[in-house]
Parts: C-alpha cells; sequence; structure tokens
C-alpha cells in the first residue's frame, strides 16, 4: 500500500471514531431532566423540568409528567409559562396524604398555546412546579413523554436496572433528594449548603379529568447533574475530534508528498 492511500485509511478511521463518538455525547445530554437544588427529604422545593428539542425538523408542542405514584405529595402547585396552558390530573393515591386527602396530583400535562410558543429545533423551555413534602428517600423518578409537532412521541420512562451504571437510551427524569440534617430558625428542614423552599399549600392550575392515565406515560429523562455532565463529555469530545480531525488532515498531506532518495 503506498504512503498516500495509509494516510488516506488512517484520516478515515480517526474522522470515523470522532463522529460517532462527538454525536452519541450530543444526543445523550439532549434529554428531558429534572433538577432542584433545594431539594431536601421532608422539605418543600421547586422543581424544574428542562425540556430540550432533539428533532432538527419539528417543535416540541406537549410535555406530559407523570408524579411518583408511589410518592404522592399533599401540595403541589403550577408556575404558569408563558405560551403554554397545563392541566392537572389527580387521582386516589398509593398510600395516604397528608391529612388523608382522598386523591393527589398525579399528571401534570403542559401545551403549547401556538407554533410560536412552542420549543423549535435548537431551543429548548423549562416548566416549574412546587411541591411538598417530599418523600424521605434518596431520589424520586417522574416519567414524561415529548410530543411534537409532525406527531412524534418521544418516551421518557425508562430506568437504569438495578446494580448496573449503564443509562437507558430513554431515560425517565431522576430527582436526587438531600438527606435532612435539622431544621432553620423558620422551622424548616435543611440540608448542608441548602434550605428547603417553603411550597404552596394549594394545588394552581386547572383541575381536568383523567384525559390520560398515569400508565399511558412512557418517557423518561435524567438528573440535572448527569445532563451537565454528559453536556461537558460532549464537550470533551468535541476537542478530541478536532484534534483528531488536524491528525487525520496532517496524514493525508504526509501521505501524498512524493518519494525522495538521495
Amino acid at each position: 500500500m503506498s504512503r498516500y492511500h495509509r494516510g488516506l485509511a488512517v484520516a478515515v478511521v480517526l474522522l470515523g471514531a470522532w463522529a460517532a463518538g462527538f454525536l452519541g455525547a450530543g444526543a445523550a445530554a439532549a434529554h428531558v431532566s429534572v433538577s432542584s437544588p433545594a431539594a431536601v427529604q421532608g422539605g418543600y422545593a421547586s422543581l424544574t423540568f428542562k425540556v430540550p428539542t432533539e428533532s432538527d425538523t419539528a417543535s416540541t408542542t406537549r410535555l406530559k409528567v407523570q408524579l411518583p405514584p408511589d410518592q404522592p405529595l399533599a401540595s403541589v402547585s403550577v408556575l404558569p409559562t408563558p405560551g403554554w396552558a397545563h392541566t392537572v390530573t389527580k387521582a386516589k393515591p398509593a398510600s395516604p396524604v397528608g391529612s388523608g386527602a382522598s386523591e393527589a396530583v398525579s399528571v401534570i400535562e403542559w401545551k403549547a398555546d401556538s407554533a410560536a410558543s412552542a420549543i423549535k429545533p435548537g431551543e429548548f423551555n423549562q416548566f416549574t412546579i412546587s411541591v411538598g413534602p417530599l418523600p424521605k428517600a434518596p431520589s424520586m423518578t417522574f416519567k414524561a413523554i415529548q410530543t411534537y409537532s409532525d406527531g412524534a412521541v418521544v418516551s421518557w420512562i425508562e430506568e437504569a436496572a438495578e446494580g448496573s451504571t449503564a443509562e437507558p437510551e430513554h431515560p425517565a427524569p431522576v430527582l436526587k433528594l438531600a438527606a435532612a440534617s435539622g431544621t432553620d430558625s423558620a422551622g424548616h428542614l435543611t440540608s448542608t449548603g441548602s434550605t428547603a423552599s417553603p411550597g404552596s399549600t394549594a394545588p394552581a392550575g386547572s383541575t381536568a379529568s383523567a384525559s390520560a392515565s398515569p400508565s399511558q406515560l412512557t418517557v423518561s429523562g435524567s438528573s440535572e447533574g448527569g445532563s451537565d455532565a454528559r453536556a461537558n463529555t460532549a464537550l470533551g469530545l468535541g476537542a478530541l475530534g478536532v484534534l483528531l480531525g488536524g491528525m487525520a488532515l496532517a496524514a493525508v498531506v504526509w501521505g501524498r508528498r512524493p518519494n525522495r532518495t538521495g
């Protein structure tokens, strides 16, 4: 094989490896996610769902989120999102809630008012709710469904197998809850470095009939921390790709140089 063809082969391999790694990392960073810096077990907090549009041709027009059925919340209120309407569905909780309420919020759905307010390709939006008291558990899993303007539906509902560190293709958003370490002067539960935010005592938003039962949800996403980590990984792979691309170009140029003797 000539030096030129050897250089070309190296270039193809390096560029192929870079493209696969960089594009794969970019897709992993675009999951629906949930975050709350002040989420403490037993406290109140505002939860924010971050929704990026992965499609290159369609916009996100709906988001449906299922609150964990085995961790019912006594208080749930919704922060209005400009350009979006929301509906709240209640259901009988699997376990007692608060003072023994017979219903608890089970599903919240947001819908864009028009094409102008939909989440366009290359954009993201955030949807916030205030909830509490949070369960005394290390985490909460919120299954979600993302609907696009072309009718495509992405179900973020997959959970990692027990004991596995591999992330599913469509992971459900997971919120980590800090263990309570005491109370502040106002009597709110606190944890190291954060204070639980007081929540509303009454649900906000219109209450709708169960147009979609919780079992219909099929979308899942990752925690905000995991999303940020994947984004950093994507940037790192991008830089590596630039380096490999330069090496590939150098290989091609070197391979095309004529052999000289004497």
